[in-house]
């Protein structure tokens, strides 16, 4: 049927296009390596990742890092191809890096383009076919080879299959849940999965009047008294929740647990008592006036109005002298730790992740191969392995995908 052995990578996007990289440099001439594009190029999610510039790992990578029902599958691909592997990868094909807060690594040029052109460009040198526009109804074994048949009803062979297809995030970018269905039909269990890094939807009745406000602050998510994580920075209140850098991280551990809540902190620099004493001398010296002036050049306004409602004062006309210390203390107390009840997300397009995947306990973690069908192999986000913010999963795309990408060669170069 074929010359040489052929290894079938599907899914163009981190995971898949180093995979055939890796393979690739590993089979020289021995086999051929075929990339397999649902979209009209390759890549397309790359270009999104980090707001355009390309967070493309992060020098504090750990298996801390990540999520799932096994986090410690990842461990073999991230020490066999981590932080300084990835480095040093994409500095020999091009990429000048700088390291930014919090152990973030960017290209120099800011721009995620330029991730995917050297990726391109390696892929071209090597001789890794791309075929675009085949988007994969089917995969199954034929004896001892691979038969992928679109939905156009072309088909494609190969003695090994990489699946690096994503997950269900940005379906707009290639990801729409095939791999899934791919795998499962091999026998693989499917966790459940749901958007992670992605908009946190509330009662509306709970944020009105504050859409398109933003504060600099503390956010804590919570299950009922437990603290399960917090964070630090910018949160934008939208109509229909919250959004910002801080909701982003914290959206994937609400992923993973049902009737969370975000506890907001306005003035994390302060303690609840500290916040009273603060009222109470305002009180003092703004006895002259009324509640709508009570906030002012303290907190938004706007903000400072829905606290004042929330701690019972349902009229801005309310006079500041008239303050008790018990409404005081409730005002401090929703300014240190206003509770939302987390009612949703924003859905799969705008999600950067998924949260849950194809079950790791069916593949060998030192390989990333299937321990149901010998030859197939899964990488990324597909499977039940995922990062915060970051680079993270970038991380984990590189790491699982090179580690794949080189088995599978092998594999290949065994049968000859």
């Amino acid at each position: 049927m074929k010359d040489k052995p052929t290894l079938a990578v599907v899914g163009g996007g981190a995971s898949g296009l180093i995979a055939g990289i890796s393979a690739k440099r590993f089979l020289e001439n021995r086999g051929n390596v075929v990339i397999i594009e649902r979209m009209d190029r390759i890549g397309k999610k790359i270009l999104a990742t980090g707001n355009g510039r390309c967070n493309f790992t992060n020098m504090n990578t750990s298996v801390s890092k990540f999520y799932g029902k096994n986090p410690e599958f990842a461990k073999y691909a991230l020490d066999k191809f981590g932080v300084y592997d990835v480095l040093d990868f994409f500095g020999e094909i091009g990429i000048y890096s700088k390291e930014e807060e919090d152990g973030k690594v960017y290209p120099y040029s800011d721009r995620s383009s330029s991730i995917l052109e050297v990726l391109r460009n390696e892929i071209q040198r090597l001789g890794v076919k791309v075929v675009t526009g085949f988007e994969v109804k089917s995969v199954k074994k034929v004896k001892s080879f691979f038969k992928i048949v679109s939905f156009f009803g072309e088909a494609l062979y190969s003695d090994a299959v990489i699946i690096a297809t994503g997950g269900r995030a940005s379906p707009n970018l290639g990801s729409n849940g095939t791999g899934f269905e791919i795998l499962s039909s091999f026998g693989h269990n499917i966790s459940k999965v749901v958007p992670a890094l992605v908009q946190l939807k509330t009662h509306k009745e709970d944020i009105k009047g504050l859409k398109g406000i933003k504060f600099t602050g503390g956010v804590k998510i919570a299950l009922g008294s437990d603290i399960l994580g917090e964070e630090f920075g910018e949160v934008l209140f939208t109509d229909y929740g919250l959004s910002g850098p801080p909701i982003f991280q914290l959206s994937v551990i609400s992923a993973l647990h049902k009737d969370c809540s975000i506890i907001l902190d306005f003035m994390p620099e302060l303690s609840e008592k500290e916040v009273f004493d603060l009222l109470l001398k305002r009180k003092e010296l703004l006895s002259h006036l009324n509640m709508e002036s009570f906030f002012i050049g303290l907190l938004n306004k706007r903000i400072g109005n829905v606290i004042a409602r929330k701690a019972g004062i349902e009229k801005l006309s309310f006079l500041i002298i008239d303050l008790d210390k018990k409404i005081l203390w409730e005002i401090a107390k929703f300014i240190k730790s206003m509770r939302l009840d987390i009612i949703g997300h924003n859905g799969w397009n705008n999600a950067q992740v998924t949260a849950g995947g194809v079950e790791t306990d069916g593949f060998n973690s030192e390989t990333m191969e299937s321990n149901l069908v010998k030859g197939l192999y899964a990488v990324g986000e597909v499977l039940d392995i995922f990062g915060g913010c970051g680079g993270f999963n970038l991380q984990w795309a590189w790491s699982s995908g090179a580690l794949a990408g080189k088995s599978a060669a092998k594999r290949l170069l065994l049968k000859e």
